[in-house]
């Protein structure tokens, strides 16, 4: 049983992070003297550490990773489909391609994030006048740091040019307008590189969950190949391996169950408690500090709950099959999702079409009802319907960086460190597929193992949130013959609108001559 216990603290600096609290008089520049306000919190290394946590009190929340962020990724990629009609207008407005200025789900994902760089930059701009403990003071900045680069980095290859906000925000007109996507990557890179040079190799126990200089070097990796700079990426990813703290030699399983958090591949995950009696923070914020954090991810996807999202056909086939030729039949299949057949609640229940809600499959002309297993909860328990689950969501874990590895050594032309990096992803343990190159993906040029690329990635990451990041990728490199996402039109779908909040509140959002709204909507 998990022991991390910083996510389980008072959240009452949240109301000096909120800004300035408006007494009700006519004098509307007092402030509430019940309240702390940033001009008496932050003086100590323990009111820094409380303001830290805030930061992944909202990235948690139901914004972002407890629920929000994991559809807005999943709905732009082609690893999903829709369950069912039960599936909400927002979401399905995603998933086919409608995607509004005003969907309420992609401007919650835009708000967590702002609320988490908002929330960072106060850590940031109060942390140099701490002076009782320079170690956490610093290890808070760098974490800090962290956060506010993964943010922007979430926002840039969503929506393209964002608001570079770098200080708090402490009055109604410090509004920012969009800055290019070399500003943008610049200040991204730079706290990355920060965070990763004071950061921990690792935590004890308690503190299990906060960023490490691993999930630093990680994330510089993925920020680097999306620039396009796979020299740089290749260097702060080999960080990674050459730590020496992480694993591919662990079941494949193990990345996706509760008792198995923490384990040696992982690299960085977001942390849950499962809340008795059920419940989930669906306001967003992930504040309330009268219950732990929980995340609604096995609700919406499990075959026994809501399915609202299920895996798409395009997934499903991409597994190498004995029956479709293959040597052998890859066994992460049935380790990433269930069919009608299988059992769960500790074997003593089996599935049926009867309870799984919703749409059924068509897999190489065979039609049956499959869902997805990563994340769920079903396999020790009867039912799925557990708001507030306490099942950590890995964010990074060590296959995805030696995929992301192969891809940079086949940009640079290293052929032979690409496959061999492939390899070692499919040596894992209880996996152990047919060394690549095989019948089905020889790997004699750049253009095929790019092909074994695309499907590795698919068949060890698919469901893990990554799939949109790498189509955006791929597609700019015109990788594809055909677009992944059936409903792509160009000059439109390469990324979400401007939410239509932040273009009616924002009067300087158009000033540095970039329009207010992205091309197409």
């Amino acid at each position: 049983m998990k022991r991390t216990t910083f996510y389980k603290y008072s959240v009452a600096i949240v109301l000096v992070l909120l800004g300035i609290i408006v007494a009700c008089e006519k004098r509307l520049d007092k402030t509430n003297p019940s309240y702390p306000d940033l001009g008496s919190y932050f003086k100590n290394s323990e009111e820094l550490l409380r303001g830290t946590n805030s930061v992944y009190s909202i990235y948690h929340g139901g914004w972002l990773v407890g629920r929000e962020w994991f559809f807005v990724e999943d709905l732009r990629s082609d690893e999903f489909a829709a369950g069912g009609g039960q599936l909400e207008v927002p979401r399905a407005q995603i998933l086919n391609g409608n995607t509004t200025p005003d969907n309420a789900v992609m401007g919650d994902v835009w708000r967590g994030w702002y609320t988490v760089i908002h929330r960072a930059n106060t850590v940031i701009a109060n942390g140099p006048n701490v002076t009782d403990n320079a170690a956490l003071r610093d290890r808070c900045l760098a974490e800090a740091k962290f956060f506010r680069g993964v943010a922007y980095f979430e926002l840039l290859y969503k929506w393209g040019p964002v608001p570079l906000y770098l200080q708090p925000v402490t009055a109604a007109n410090q509004f920012q307008p969009r800055a290019p996507e070399a500003e943008v990557y610049n200040q991204i890179i730079r706290d990355l590189k920060e965070a990763a040079a004071v950061l921990p190799l690792s935590y004890g126990t308690e503190d299990r969950g906060r960023a490490t200089k691993g999930a630093a070097n990680a994330m510089l990796g993925r920020v680097y190949m999306q620039k396009g700079d796979y020299d740089s990426a290749k260097t702060a990813l080999l960080a990674v391996v050459n730590s020496n703290q992480y694993s591919i030699n662990i079941p494949y399983l193990n990345n996706f169950l509760e008792e198995t958090e923490f384990n040696p591949e992982s690299i960085f995950e977001a942390v849950y408690f499962q809340n008795i009696p059920n419940q989930f923070n669906w306001g967003g914020t992930g504040d309330d500090p009268s219950q732990s954090q929980g995340t609604v991810r096995n609700q919406e996807y499990s075959p026994i709950a809501w399915r609202n999202l299920i895996p798409s056909n395009k997934y499903l086939e991409e597994f190498e099959k004995t029956s479709q030729g293959a040597a052998k039949t890859d066994p992460r299949f049935k380790m990433s999702v269930y069919e009608t057949g299988d059992l769960f609640n500790n074997n003593e229940s089996q599935i049926t079409d009867a309870n799984q809600n919703g749409n059924s499959s068509v897999v190489h002309g065979v039609q049956r009802k499959i869902s997805w297993r990563k994340f769920t909860i079903i396999y020790k328990h009867p039912v799925a319907d557990r708001a507030g689950g306490g099942n950590n969501q890995r964010i990074i874990r060590l296959a995805e960086v030696l995929l992301m590895l192969a891809e940079c050594e086949n940009e640079l032309g290293n052929f032979s460190a690409a496959v061999g990096y492939l390899n070692q992803v499919r040596d894992r343990p209880g996996v152990e597929m047919p060394h690549y190159p095989t019948a089905q993906f020889p790997t004699g040029n750049k253009q095929q193992i790019t092909r074994a690329i695309m499907h590795e990635k698919m068949v060890e990451l698919g469901g893990e949130e990554i799939r949109n990041r790498d189509i955006i990728r791929w597609r700019k490199k015109g990788y594809f013959t055909t677009d992944p996402l059936p409903y792509f039109r160009a000059n439109r779908d390469e990324l979400l609108p401007i939410p239509q909040a932040e273009i009616d509140n924002n009067p300087e959002l158009g000033a540095r001559g970039i329009a207010r709204q992205n091309r197409g909507y």
